[in-house]
């Protein structure tokens, strides 16, 4: 009897969600930022297609844009539950809102679908619409389903039983109320900490940078320069937050074939596309309000720095050395903002040296990515622009922009006014040498796999270098 209870239990039909459910990702919203990355062009039809309907606007997304299935981030913990029923012989059905031409590749990536229904280009499979087609296909409480959202409800009130997937508390008790619940699967924590990681609230050390022209000009001390700065540099960590969550999203497929990157939030689908991508503007808006407010002469080095690194995550990015050369015209431009900011000169020797000293992490970056997965991709590996052939190259311009950076600082004392005694900053200039050969050392050691800058934010022997350096400066009249 009991054999038979299940066997008539596994008779009925399990129908499975895809975007929210089987996926921790919305393949809309993944195709729409494919299309920004790849075809920028062809988001000129948006506003028609959306015009045309909501599957209409799935459809064209679709046939422009090729989901890499491989890499999205699928639910590990409903796919191998989905595979023992599979093996039990149950009839497994993916209904989807997804366009069919998206929902017919997952069904045949996954291998373990007998029947796929999905938006067609005229009629949206979602919500009611889903409900009243499952229900002409297998009858009321004819099946059961597993979905994630809001809009299943009405699917799940026809449903025999009910499995959820990452449903938020208050939606479980509504659909408690509506058909008994059979399985629950919880979803990943994603709470205020793993948005700040997201937004990389510990890169905003890097804003400190805006200090520098203070500390070259012996003002430190100054309450109203130091308050307007640091308004300086909370603006500049609100446009950087948005920075990186868009940078993020539009690298969601590289960063997915990342053996680290992969962990990110968004990559690993921890965290929505679109309230993400929402976020973006939010926080621009406010470090622009807020530098416009209370620090004005901000506004315009803030615009720029804004500006180049949208630039640097919509194509400068794969450009060689151009992206070095990016990424060290924005730390450089930070110290520059806070010259405006406090309204103090700042030497071009210094903004120069500063320059050149980026330039050299920023192709360190690209060098210790290719070492580090150098033994995963072999001799075909390319990180963005570079190859691995490309590496002894790199290092050498890395390790000569290096050289010059220590050569103009140690200079900026002897031709410029500066205020500084020569022996402390000569001093700096030896732990300069120091540290940055240690980084590079440390990095063809492979012992380096992301920034260098966030790496020497967590390397006790660069956090003593930097105290050293401090206390060599703060020595100077």
């Amino acid at each position: 009897m009991a054999a038979d209870a299940v066997q008539r239990a596994d008779a009925v039909p399990l129908v499975v969600d895809l975007d929210g459910t089987l996926l921790r990702t919305d393949t809309l919203h993944e195709g729409l930022l494919t299309l920004l990355r790849q075809r920028p062009l062809a988001l000129a039809g948006l506003p028609r297609w959306i015009w045309q309907g909501r599957a209409r606007l799935k459809q064209a997304v679709a046939e422009r844009t090729r989901l890499a299935l491989q890499t999205l981030p699928w639910r590990a913990d409903l796919l191998a539950q989905l595979q023992e029923e599979r093996r039990r012989g149950r009839r497994l059905v993916l209904a989807t809102g997804a366009d069919a031409s998206i929902a017919e590749a997952v069904a045949a990536e996954l291998g373990l679908f007998d029947a796929v229904l999905a938006s067609d280009g005229r009629h949206n499979l979602s919500a009611d619409a889903k409900r009243d087609r499952l229900v002409a296909t297998f009858g009321q409480r004819g099946f059961d389903y597993v979905g994630n959202g809001s809009a299943d409800l009405p699917v799940w009130s026809a449903a025999r039983r009910a499995w959820l997937v990452a449903t938020p508390p208050r939606l479980a008790r509504q659909v408690r109320a509506l058909t008994p619940v059979e399985r629950v699967f919880d979803p990943l924590p994603a709470g205020l900490s793993t948005w700040l990681g997201a937004m990389r609230v510990q890169h905003w050390l890097k804003n400190l940078l805006l200090l520098v022209p203070l500390l070259a000009a012996h003002r430190l001390h100054d309450g109203a320069m130091l308050a307007r700065t640091g308004v300086g540099v909370v603006c500049f960590s609100l446009a950087a937050s948005g920075v990186y969550l868009l940078n993020d999203l539009l690298d969601l497929d590289a960063d997915r074939r990342h053996p680290h990157k992969r962990r990110r939030a968004l990559a690993a689908g921890q965290l929505r596309i679109a309230p993400a991508l929402a976020l973006v503007p939010l926080l621009w808006l406010a470090a622009a309000g807020l530098s416009a407010w209370l620090a004005p002469t901000l506004t315009g080095a803030l615009a720029a720095y804004t500006l180049l690194m949208l630039a640097y995550s919509l194509g400068l990015k794969d450009l060689a050395l151009v992206d070095a050369f990016a990424l060290a015209l924005g730390y450089t431009l930070r110290i520059g903002a806070g010259a405006l900011a406090a309204g103090v000169e700042v030497s071009a020797w210094l903004l120069v040296g500063s320059m050149a000293l980026f330039f050299g992490l920023a192709l360190l970056k690209r060098y210790a990515e290719l070492v580090s997965r150098r033994v995963d991709d072999g001799p075909d590996l390319r990180v963005r622009a570079y190859r691995n052939s490309d590496a002894t190259l790199i290092a050498g311009l890395g390790i000569a922009s290096g050289g010059v950076a220590v050569a103009v600082l140690a200079l900026y004392p002897v031709v410029e006014p500066s205020g500084f005694a020569r022996w402390p900053v000569w001093c700096v200039c030896e732990l300069l040498l120091y540290w940055t050969g240690n980084l590079w050392l440390t990095a063809h050691r492979g012992g380096i796999h992301d920034d260098p800058v966030s790496f020497a934010l967590r390397d006790p022997l660069s956090r003593v270098f930097g105290l050293l350096t401090l206390a060599l400066l703060m020595l100077t009249p």
